[in-house]
């Protein structure tokens, strides 16, 4: 059993599809009525049909008013730290503190190059990973960033403005050496969608995260653990993820947060995005919330 302990928080996902912009604005602002903590926006700028994450994201935080956001997850290759610090402050100096960043090294070499980023692959993907979320850490606290390596040139960037909350720095990470730069250097998990890393897989990373915190003098309990989780609320002919009624929900969700130690939900609703929101937010949240409270308190 692997309980960390942290109040749960729930989140959707959001299509950045130009052409799905006026639902995306809509669904933004229903998971904010039925009361979901997060909105989180995929990057994949080389993809044409994508808009740019983060002017969404700009976008719908002008059009939301309590939700927070992250990115789920920027791609670092094509991302520079420092102006990804830059956005991320700015964005939280503008919303009152309702941005997160959500940060992978990037998982599409050659799509990368596509847009003139270089394609860091293997260790030089790694290291290059977890400077920079230490750039982007020391950017959000402030003050004058210097780092010279074989990965980044930093000279002297004189950083602010400070965001009003801390942004979070939740690294998205599947592999071995990658989840041990999530326990030693970031602030939470962003375990890829339940249909890549389904729960079966789950307990051995964690285990590799926990390692890697306790190493490095951390807390395993400090990390925030976030699973991405694609599926159906009801009946789907072949439908992917989890599929099943309310109660299939809540149990699952129930016990990858007490046995696999998760506290974020993201929902990916595969059809009818309004109608699923409407039941994951209103049926589905507060059954887990229950549930786990009285898991937790052996009831």
């Amino acid at each position: 059993m692997t309980d960390y302990g942290r109040p749960l928080s729930f989140g959707l996902s959001l299509d950045p599809a130009a052409g799905s912009l006026d639902r995306t604005r809509r669904l933004a602002r229903l998971a904010e009525a039925h009361g979901l903590e997060h909105l989180a926006v995929q990057d994949h700028p080389y993809q044409p049909g994508h808009l740019d994450s983060w002017t969404l994201i700009s976008h719908l935080a002008a059009a939301t008013e309590r939700i927070s956001f992250f990115t789920d997850v920027a791609d670092l290759q094509l991302r520079p730290p420092t102006m990804l610090a830059k956005a991320a402050a700015s964005l939280s100096v503008l919303t009152d503190g309702r941005i997160h960043l959500g940060v992978g090294g990037g998982a599409f070499p050659e799509a990368i190059a596509s847009m003139g980023g270089l394609p860091r692959r293997g260790e030089q993907m790694v290291a290059f990973t977890e400077e920079s979320l230490g750039i982007m850490r020391r950017a959000l606290a402030g003050g004058t960033v210097r780092l010279q390596s074989p990965h980044h040139s930093v000279t002297g960037y004189r950083a602010g403005p400070v965001p009003p909350k801390p942004v979070e720095l939740w690294l998205g990470a599947q592999k071995r050496k990658m989840l041990t730069v999530t326990g030693r250097s970031a602030d939470g998990w962003i375990s890829p969608l339940n249909i890549y890393v389904p729960p079966h897989e789950v307990p051995s990373r964690q285990e590799i995260i926990d390692a890697a915190a306790t190493a490095a003098g951390r807390t395993p309990e400090s990390i925030r653990r976030i699973y991405n989780v694609i599926g159906v609320i009801g009946s789907a002919q072949g439908g992917q993820g989890l599929v099943g009624d309310v109660r299939r929900w809540v149990d699952a969700l129930t016990e990858w947060s007490v046995l696999l130690g998760f506290d974020t939900f993201v929902f990916w609703p595969v059809t009818d995005p309004e109608n699923q929101l409407a039941l994951f937010a209103s049926e589905v949240v507060p059954a887990v919330r229950e549930a786990v409270d009285a898991a937790r308190n052996g009831r």
